[in-house]
């Protein structure tokens, strides 16, 4: 573990939460323009989530100020630095990394406070950043060394051969993928996700993240993209990737996945959010056959309904598994009973009512409107934080303090 922070730094650092309440979207801002200066460095992340929306600059000011206002209990962000050291595997952060970071956080901090930004609150800021950078290096060492040492691990970037390509609605379609070198493959912990490095005709080096979508089988994985109308890599894969075409893949990551709990399992996702879950509930009823779970999809018709007889054929043999599909336009072609359970979308006291939400491990997994209904609605009910395991495509940022 590193040195302890000094009680003067603990007190400096949260004597400037007002300042990054204020401006710590600038500061992040800032800082990631310092960053990026540096092609190896930008080339290090996914760049989706720099433009647009900016929603990577928003999750680090959050997480900024969630640190200083919290830097006299650190315990409550360990499930926040799990969580970051896992990104962090799945983009091949390394030690040698960190230096680059730093300079360019407190050089954005400086810049942007100016004169309020005190040699000592600098030297705060300074002991602050190593403080977690450490903590963090220590714990990315750990599932390095994990990933190394489990049958069919790697560390860095295997090349995977997509084995099949299978289209599962007008908007998803699914990717087997085995390893080129054809050894076995770590068996992922039922949630995680893979990370793929693309370089493709016109654009720097991009990074995306994809859920496995399937059970883990120690030969390959499987993951189920949707088409995305902007999607650089959605669309490549869509159209472009074909069998035999070799991806440049980390090994499995995340911090979503499944508890192990004899409670009953209720899996909670809108639109793509199910191929995570997906994986979920196969690997339960793999192991427990007879396990109590309940299968809430909703999605916008069948037109973009995905895995819809594979699910009923999970159901049909196993008597534990309910299904209650939704789907917020029906077509006329779309069958109430035989596609579907249910027109529109459902809601958390709907769930409440309907599932065995107060008693069951919850997972949850959707578009972020989607998450901060089911997630503060059952949070209001009275459902434990500890029972809801939720995931989101791209970085976390408001979703809690929604």
């Amino acid at each position: 573990m590193p040195t302890p922070l000094s009680d003067s730094t603990i007190a400096l650092v949260k004597a400037s939460v007002p300042a990054l309440e204020a401006k710590g979207l600038e500061i992040t801002r800032t800082m990631y323009g310092r960053m990026f200066q540096d092609p190896a460095i930008r080339d290090l992340f996914n760049q989706s989530h720099h433009g647009g929306t900016g929603a990577q600059p928003r999750a680090l000011a959050a997480a900024v100020l969630a640190y200083a206002q919290n830097i006299d209990n650190l315990g409550v962000l360990l499930p926040a630095v799990e969580r970051i050291a896992q990104k962090h595997v799945a983009l091949n952060i390394l030690p040698e990394h960190y230096p680059a970071v730093g300079t360019a956080l407190l050089g954005a901090i400086q810049e942007v406070l100016g004169e309020a930004a005190t040699p000592e609150i600098m030297a705060a800021w300074s002991e602050a950043y190593w403080f977690l950078a450490e903590v963090l290096i220590g714990r990315e060492a750990e599932v390095y060394r994990a990933q190394a040492a489990a049958r069919g691990g790697w560390n860095g970037w295997r090349d995977f051969r997509i084995a099949e390509k299978v289209r599962e609605s007008e908007v998803i379609t699914s990717f087997h993928l085995r390893p080129v070198d054809g050894g076995p493959v770590m068996r992922h912990r039922p949630g995680e996700y893979l990370t793929f490095w693309l370089n493709l005709p016109g654009h720097a080096p991009l990074k995306r993240n994809y859920s496995i979508s399937a059970a883990p089988s120690g030969e390959g994985y499987r993951i189920s993209v949707k088409r995305e109308p902007q999607g650089v890599v959605s669309n490549w894969l869509h159209d472009t990737a074909q069998v035999g075409t070799v991806l440049k893949t980390a090994a499995p990551a995340g911090d979503f996945v499944l508890a192990d709990s004899q409670r009953p399992a209720l899996f909670l996702s809108g639109g793509v959010g199910q191929t995570p879950l997906l994986s979920m509930l196969e690997d339960l009823l793999a192991r427990r056959p007879e396990a109590r779970a309940h299968w809430v999809h909703g999605t916008q018709s069948g037109a973009t309904h995905a895995f819809g007889p594979h699910l009923r054929s999970l159901a049909a043999r196993h008597p534990g598994l309910a299904l209650d599909v939704f789907y917020e336009a029906p077509r006329p072609q779309d069958v109430q009973g035989r596609d579907h359970d249910h027109a529109g979308l459902p809601d958390a006291a709907w769930l409440l009512g309907e599932t065995a939400a107060r008693e069951a491990e919850i997972y949850l997994c959707g578009p972020r409107p989607f998450l901060r209904h089911f997630v503060g609605g059952l949070m209001r009910a009275g459902v434990p934080a500890e029972r809801l395991h939720y995931e989101f495509f791209g970085p976390a940022d408001e979703l809690l303090a929604a």
